[in-house]
């Protein structure tokens, strides 16, 4: 079996010189994108928090060492 091309006279939507008429093509690009909106911004008091408890957590870790070398405890 052999393929065959068509003629340019034949075919449905070319033009004499075998290209294609204007707007018989999509365009290239489509003008849809992602989404039009700024998405949700993140708050930042969970992170603040956590950083403040383990700022807690370590000044009682250091405070207690100091007291173990000084002999307060």
């Amino acid at each position: 079996m052999t393929a065959q091309n068509p003629e340019p006279n034949d075919t449905a939507g070319l033009e004499a010189g075998g290209s294609v008429t204007p707007g018989d093509t999509p365009p290239a690009e489509t003008g849809v994108g992602g989404p039009n909106h700024e998405p949700p911004q993140r708050s930042l008091k969970l992170p603040i928090v956590f950083l403040g408890i383990l700022g807690v957590v370590v000044l009682i870790i250091v405070i207690g060492l100091i007291g173990r070398i000084v002999g307060l405890f």
